[in-house]
């Protein structure tokens, strides 16, 4: 992968399959769509608990050797003087101009060992320097499911959420259960089999991610089900579980800053033209003949508390130059109820076809960015992640904002659907665009979550 691509058109009308269908084939091929239906399984984590598979779909990187702690330190944009064996980190690395390559899930498993979850984007940059930073290092790649020629992962992972997630762990786990604060870990015993686990819930309650040898699947799945049957514990499929972004405001896989820049053409040339970054596209009503519109720093994705100047890091100067004005925040868009029901019935007779809204995730490219406009018409920032959540009953999606237009319960204006009919890709139907009004609201929305990340940042997780 070379140059320097400036034209949207490359991106935008790209028909490679994007990543999160990718994603979602790998997961597909081991998980259903819903055990039951994605509404009641959406609910299970509100009301009850639930079960996520995330075995087959996220890829990882085991980083080993003297240097692995000081190649991610220079890196990830998180201090690691706190970075001790029993946490785990939000690990985001940027570009020397300060964009957001990626993000993923960090963990410290001894002195020099490291294994990263999930963020194809990242990954690959932890990788190529690596390869050619002159670290003392070895990596290991261990891809996705369908991706993957063993036909098998290295680690299984399950995470367990819900109201009633904490006690189901509790039955679970053999003998003393451990109190873990948010992001960190601990190993416990289940079923005679030592798992890894990681204090963190997409829905904002007393959730863990559990881990360990992938011949341990089936043992320790079971003894979850069976622990949580008498507390309702439901088994939740791909649609409800990449629902998730919309509660948790995860941003989830931005446009990885690295398509400009001379100083970033070997990093172009070291990627396949397989990779990611060869072929994610670009949907939505937003259009910009400049890529470099459609990064984002990590103030854009609500990272402002990740960010530390405590060490020297890829993108550190940029970031510390970069202006108050500029930097962009990540609120959640209540869509107007009447303009949702408008846009499902265009389904039906001979009026406008609007685009279909999809649920329970509507947003239909990786990358996805609709226009948001203020009632008097200018613009106001993008629209990335949008879905449909059965425990509140809208239709949301994650924005970045700019500062004059992220007030709480401010209105706004969202462009649904792609402009000239559609584009070209496959999985866009020929259709008309419209307006969505839209409240701008906390990001995460759900309270539950909301608590949780108060109580983290008391902790100084």
């Amino acid at each position: 992968m070379d140059g320097q691509p400036k034209l949207v058109d490359h991106f935008y009308n790209d028909t490679a399959a994007p990543h999160f269908s990718r994603a979602g084939t790998a997961a597909a091929a081991h998980i259903p769509p819903a055990y039951t239906n994605w509404r009641d399984e959406q609910r299970a984590w509100g009301e009850t608990a639930v079960l996520f598979q995330q075995t087959h779909h996220m890829p990882e990187l085991f980083l080993t050797g003297p240097d692995a702690f000081r190649l991610l330190e220079r890196l990830g944009i998180n201090t690691f003087s706190n970075f001790t064996t029993d946490r785990a980190k939000q690990f985001v690395a940027c570009s020397p101009r300060g964009h957001v390559i990626g993000d993923c899930i960090a963990y410290r498993l001894g002195d020099d060992s490291f294994e990263l979850v999930s963020g194809m984007p990242v990954l690959n940059w932890v990788h190529y320097h690596a390869e050619t930073g002159g670290y003392d290092v070895k990596v290991l790649r261990d891809n996705h499911s369908t991706a993957n020629p063993t036909g098998r992962r290295v680690n299984y992972r399950f995470q367990l959420d819900g109201p009633a997630a904490g006690k189901i762990f509790a039955e679970a786990v053999e003998g003393d259960v451990p109190e873990i604060a948010f992001f960190r870990t601990a190993r416990v015993k289940i079923r005679g089999r030592e798992v890894l686990v990681l204090r963190h819930g997409m829905a904002g309650h007393q959730g863990v991610e559990l881990s360990g040898p992938f011949d341990d699947h089936d043992l320790v799945r079971d003894a979850l089900t069976e622990a949580g049957e008498p507390y309702g514990l439901v088994l939740a499929g791909t649609q409800a579980y990449f629902s998730t972004p919309m509660v948790s405001a995860w941003m989830a896989y931005p446009v990885p800053g690295i398509y400009t820049g001379e100083e970033l053409r070997d990093y172009r040339q070291w990627l396949s033209a397989e990779s990611w970054e060869a072929n994610t596209q670009l949907g939505g009503s937003f259009r910009s003949p400049n890529i470099e519109d459609y990064y984002a720093t990590p103030y854009d994705l609500g990272y402002e508390r990740i960010v530390k100047f405590d060490h020297d890091f890829i993108g550190r100067e940029a970031l510390e130059n970069l202006p108050a004005e500029a930097r962009r925040t990540r609120r959640t868009l209540v869509w107007n109820r009447d303009d949702v029901l408008r846009v499902l019935g265009s389904q039906f007779g001979e009026g406008p076809r609007y685009k279909a809204l999809d649920f329970p995730v509507a947003y239909y490219s990786f990358n996805h960015f609709d226009e948001v406009r203020a009632a008097t018409g200018g613009m106001a920032g993008v629209s990335c992640h949008t879905g449909y959540i059965n425990n509140q009953g809208d239709v949301l999606s994650l924005a970045m904002l700019d500062q004059e237009h992220a007030q709480l319960g401010a209105e706004l204006v969202l462009t649904w659907g792609e402009p000239d009919g559609g584009s070209r890709k496959p999985q866009v139907e020929r259709h008309e665009q419209t307006q969505i009004r839209a409240t701008v609201a906390p990001a995460p929305y759900a309270g539950s979550v909301q608590r949780m990340k108060r109580a983290a940042v008391g902790g100084k997780a």
